[in-house]
């Protein structure tokens, strides 16, 4: 039997009806010729289908493919078996990705602030104006040590001088931070027995 295509009134070309669920009738399986005609013709029919309940219908389409492939024995009717699979995983996909952005924004919450209170605390302008002051290595170093969590000697290897030269690179731009910023240095309390 050819399998031929026969146009709609859409100009979409579509397989003969019920040609490939004799194929699938009489080997028992999807056959990988079977399984190419279908992806040619189905699949972007079925992204815009997917693309209804998730951001990623491609995925979810590639998903369904790989499940038809390996599925045993293959389904009676595969483009219908297609459309049931790529809709499930496409809703579930779109349940995970609104889950995940919910989880997101809840953690974002619950993380402190850097700065102790809003008495204190700067704005990103001013911050990021009395950075721009510092040297290039002073602010490398801080840059690198605060908020990329480096060490120092991490930091060495990165701007290709010692561990004590970074450190002295890091606490020479503090004190110009604290200077430019008007905040003083937090004490440390220290016990004596």
């Amino acid at each position: 039997m050819r399998l031929g295509r026969r146009p709609t009134s859409k100009g979409i070309i579509r397989p003969p009806q019920g040609c490939f669920e004799e194929a699938v009738q009489k080997r028992g399986r999807v056959e990988p010729e079977q399984l190419g005609q279908l992806i040619d013709t189905q699949a972007a029919a079925l992204a815009l289908y997917a693309r209804q309940w998730c951001g990623v219908p491609d995925d979810v389409v590639q998903d369904a493919f790989l499940k038809l492939a390996m599925q045993q024995p293959a389904p009676d009717e595969p483009v219908a078996w297609l459309y049931r699979v790529v809709r499930n995983a496409a809703i579930s996909a779109g349940r995970s990705a609104r889950r995940r952005r919910r989880h997101e924004a809840a953690a974002a919450v619950r993380i402190p602030t850097w700065f102790v209170s809003d008495e204190n605390r700067l704005d990103a302008e001013t911050a990021t104006a009395a950075l721009l002051e510092l040297s290039d290595d002073q602010r490398e170093c801080i840059v690198a040590h605060l908020w990329g969590g480096l060490t120092f000697a991490q930091i060495a290897e990165v701007i290709g001088s010692s561990s004590s030269s970074a450190h002295r690179f890091y606490l020479a731009g503090l004190a110009r931070l604290r200077e430019r910023l008007g905040v003083q240095c937090p004490t440390r309390v220290t016990t004596r027995r």
